[in-house]
């Protein structure tokens, strides 16, 4: 794919669309997703299909505030930080 993509771990936590686009994408719990709609429907919304489902959640970034945009990432890193370390845990 052709855009930029950031990972801990090899894991993908959150990715920018190709430049012709104005979102990038949070990896959030289903219940984190539907927090940071609620608090900022204009900013946040579900990636269409099963990954939106899973927590995958767009974020509009002409829409979108330092403080909020902050949040999000901050919850996406520590999701992907948290399964990984069970992933080790469990070997």
């Amino acid at each position: 794919m052709d855009h930029a993509d950031f990972r801990i771990g090899g894991r993908i936590f959150a990715s920018l669309a190709p430049d012709e686009d104005d979102w990038g994408m949070v990896q959030l719990s289903p219940s984190q997703q539907e927090d940071f709609i609620n608090e900022a429907p204009h900013i946040f919304a579900p990636v269409p299909g099963a990954w939106g489902r899973a927590g995958a959640t767009r974020v509009v970034l002409e829409m979108a505030n330092p403080e909020i945009t902050t949040r999000a990432l901050q919850a996406a890193y520590q999701n992907v930080v948290s399964a990984s370390e069970a992933r080790k845990r469990k070997k």
